[in-house]
């Protein structure tokens, strides 16, 4: 049976985009390769406990709807505040907190709110898309179809991304653990200012709530380019940095890494979404700056205005 909408990707703005559509009474299903949504807002199960792969943290700022929905996440123990104040880490290891705005974490892993919005959606998963046409997924009649991933992505899916081409930085995100805790309780999270191997550390253990003597470390673009065919070569410079710049004496009992080849744009459209007839596109790209409150909210901006044509 052919549906309203087509959402290709499971990540959170496929997610929101779906939503939308089905909470205005139209059809629609989510074909995801994966074996689970999720997309960058990623955990993978490591020694028992998830770790969180992808997206750090995330801010409600002034998207009001998604604050809506982080506060039911809240009440409902799936979201919580984490923290206002990150470090910035020099080459010398020296620390200066850098107060933000509140960061938000998820004590079950960031795969939970993606669940959570996957819930009563027809959701497809392994599903592997090959070719994307207006209306038309694999030769199939599909409805209004949406690509919800990045523009290389969908790029490969229809020989033009939708809005334009757009340019992306790989990560590699190395997870680290010791059999206990190495580094400043108050920590929570830190930039790397100008370090060549690594850009954020989060102690992932302070993020979940659980204090698990385990962070999660992002390089920079230039160190995952040379390793984008080899991610496990990445982790010998990453826990040599990072030892560097916490000052921690022992090496981790533990280290993997997790490829993200398209982690995030280089610079955002401006635009909510890109809509034009059969085929639209949505994702943190589409909007004024890359975040997950970018990507819900241009998935779900997308989502309804589908919902209304």
């Amino acid at each position: 049976m052919t549906v309203d909408v087509t959402v290709v990707g499971g990540g959170i703005s496929g997610l929101a985009c779906a939503r939308a559509v089905q909470d205005a009474g139209r059809s629609v299903r989510v074909l995801d390769r994966g074996r689970r949504v999720g997309g960058r807002l990623a955990s993978r199960t490591i020694d028992g406990r998830a770790v969180d792969l992808g997206a750090s943290y995330f801010v409600v700022g002034e998207a009001e709807r998604f604050g809506h929905l982080v506060a039911d996440w809240e009440e409902r123990g799936l979201a919580r505040p984490w923290t206002d104040t990150f470090a910035v880490i020099d080459a010398d290891g020296g620390q200066t907190p850098k107060p933000g705005p509140m960061r938000w974490a998820a004590p079950l892993g960031s795969r939970s709110l993606t669940l959570d919005l996957a819930e009563g959606l027809d959701v497809v998963s392994e599903h592997v898309v090959e070719r994307v046409e207006p209306y038309r997924v694999d030769g199939r009649d599909a409805g209004e179809v949406v690509l919800a991933m990045p523009a290389p992505q969908a790029a490969r899916l229809t020989g033009e991304a939708p809005g334009g081409a757009q340019d992306w930085e790989p990560v590699i995100a190395v997870v680290l653990r010791w059999d206990d805790r190495q580094w400043d309780a108050d920590l929570h999270g830190a930039f790397a200012d100008g370090d060549a191997d690594v850009s954020f550390l989060a102690d992932d253990g302070d993020r979940r709530g659980d204090g698990a003597p385990v962070l999660v470390v992002h390089t920079t673009a230039d160190r995952a380019r040379r390793h984008l065919d080899d991610p496990d070569a990445a982790i010998a410079p990453v826990v040599a940095a990072t030892r560097r710049l916490l000052r921690i004496d022992a090496d981790p009992v533990a280290a993997r890494a997790h490829r993200w080849t398209f982690a995030r744009p280089v610079e955002a459209t401006g635009e909510p979404f890109f809509r034009s007839p059969g085929l639209s596109a949505c994702g943190d790209a589409w909007g004024e700056s890359a975040a997950v409150r970018t990507a819900w909210s241009s998935g779900d901006a997308l989502g309804r205005a589908l919902a209304a044509s």
